[in-house]
């Protein structure tokens, strides 16, 4: 320990280039002074869950009335780079995926040190160890044969740093973990910064998880003081926050205000939100949403929460991006293959159609699909003069759809469930399952959808009733079904008898865990 530091985790050959004494006093001046606010602010989270079990309704804020009544405040305008970002791909921190990314002709590159990726610690420096040479635009790799360089013209580089809910263990200060957030951020903002700044961008920054405009206002002030530290301008940090919970979208207009120097863009994020609505409303069992492949952005809650993120950056100048589309291109398939791009087709154009100024994709391979939409249905750089009609109300982005509630449905989430987990166990945070690239997001529906059903006591379509028994025995049978698919990398390396009982656990508790993710990471990662 040293100057109140300490590493927990392995120092394996190249990670003291990234953790250097000058970059872990930079986190750790950042976590001496905002830690008790974050503290504060995640316990705000839980008194506010407690008022929405008590019944009490989610609705705009009264307080900041002022703030959205006001038609003349703006955004400051976007960085050049960041003025027409039609066809973002994202995708985790590894080495050849970053230099794909980067390569595929996609105009930014949203590079996720969060659900994307599983925050292992060798997982979190070297996500870090690939980003500062993307950032310098040395980054290569040798791999089967293969070279690995960069094109002349790139992505625009974004990182995600974890939520405000993430804490990395093995970097305590003062004897306390720091927060993943200010870890990733801290880190990849003090070694890339001006390195960015020579190359023409700048210091580029998606921000997940927001459920308050002071979780915005937190993330304002640590940009403010990481700026000055290192002498740059206000301004120079830009970021994206992503609408991706029910609490953000009613406060989207308060997270601009607040980030109104550094904001550029808000994104919707869609499967976040998803898993948000049933949290927030885990106890009203008027809210129980249907079948998982049911919920898509037509619906209409979901379709009007689209609009009102729209409505609300175009009427401040910022960019309002679009979702991700779940599907990926299918080998050895034609058809499935085909039915595929249609699906992610039709969801780019109706992105397109209602306003949205870029959406994102999963794969390299989509690239093209999307950018074909947008440059024929937004031939201009962006639509910020579009502002849909109208004004979403609470009942417009809270009313639950109807739709099928299945034992396909429920198995369908047992099966992903414990196949993301299990590859995120394996420090894999984003994979293919189903010809459908899933992520914590998609987990999170997953299982807090089976939580709220048998929660509710919901009858199935075909008359089953969603209890332990029916729990347990679906995840027998998708155990089974694993077993059958993977064989012998089930019991080796495979991790999924874990990943039953990690999802079994969080289903059947009798209280709501608010991300798998955290007591996964206490048993399996942070030691």
């Amino acid at each position: 320990m040293a100057n109140g530091i300490q590493i927990t985790g392995e120092m394996k050959p190249g990670y003291e280039t990234i953790l250097t004494d000058a970059a872990l006093a930079f986190v750790a001046h950042l976590h001496r002074m905002y830690e008790p606010t974050r503290q504060s602010l995640l316990s705000a989270r839980v008194h506010r869950q407690q008022w929405w079990n008590a019944g009490n309704p989610i609705d705009f804020p009264p307080e900041t009335s002022s703030v959205r009544d006001d038609p003349y405040w703006k955004v400051r305008p976007a960085a050049p780079d960041l003025t027409d970002r039609r066809v973002e791909i994202t995708g985790p921190c590894d080495r050849k995926m970053v230099i794909n990314a980067l390569n595929s002709g996609a105009q930014c590159f949203m590079a996720c040190l969060e659900d994307a990726s599983a925050p292992t610690w060798d997982v979190m420096v070297q996500g870090q160890i690939n980003l500062r040479d993307a950032a310098a635009g040395t980054i290569s790799l040798e791999d089967k044969g293969k070279t690995y360089t960069l094109n002349e013209k790139t992505a625009t580089l974004i990182a995600r740093p974890r939520g405000w809910h993430l804490d990395e263990a093995h970097l305590l200060v003062d004897g306390e973990r720091v927060s993943g957030a200010l870890f990733d951020f801290g880190l990849y903002f003090f070694h890339n910064a001006r390195a960015l700044i020579a190359r023409g961008s700048g210091p580029y920054f998606y921000l997940p998880k927001l459920e308050h405009y002071l979780e915005a206002r937190l993330w304002a002030n640590v940009f403010t003081t990481a700026q000055s530290i290192l002498d740059l301008p206000l301004g120079t940090i830009r970021a994206t926050v992503l609408i991706e919970t029910l609490p953000g979208a009613f406060m989207a207009e308060e997270i601009l205000f607040e980030l109104r120097d550094h904001i550029t863009a808000l994104n919707c994020g869609r499967w976040d939100y998803i898993f948000s609505y049933i949290k927030c409303f885990q106890a009203d069992s008027s809210k129980v949403l249907p079948d998982r492949a049911a919920v898509n952005m037509t619906v209409p809650f979901m379709r009007e929460y689209a609009l009102h993120v729209i409505r609300t950056c175009h009427k401040r100048g910022a960019h309002a991006m679009g979702g991700m589309s779940a599907f990926i291109p299918v080998k050895d398939d034609e058809a499935a293959n085909e039915r595929a791009f249609a699906a992610v087709r039709a969801d780019k154009e109706r992105e397109a159609s209602i306003g949205h100024d870029g959406t994102w994709v999963a794969h390299p391979g989509l690239v093209g699909l999307a950018r074909e939409v947008f440059d024929r249905l937004m031939p201009t750089p962006n639509q910020l003069g579009v502002i849909p009609e109208g004004k979403a109300s609470a009942e417009d982005l809270t009313t639950a759809p109807a739709g099928p509630k299945t034992l396909a449905g429920l198995t369908n989430n047992v099966n992903v469930g414990i196949g993301y987990i299990a590859a995120w166990l394996r420090g894999q945070g984003a994979v293919p399952l189903h010809n459908m690239m899933e992520d914590a997001a998609t987990a999170e529906i997953s299982r807090t959808q089976i939580w709220q059903w048998r929660t509710a006591e919901v009858t199935l379509d075909g008359g089953e009733t969603v209890d332990d028994a029916l729990i347990n025995r679906i995840t027998d049978q998708e155990l089974a079904t694993w077993k059958s698919v993977v064989g012998d990398n089930f019991f080796a390396t495979g991790k999924y008898q874990e990943a039953a009982e990690v999802f079994r656990t969080l289903v059947l508790a009798d209280k709501l865990e608010p991300f798998l993710t955290l007591p996964a990471y206490e048993h399996y990662f942070a030691k």
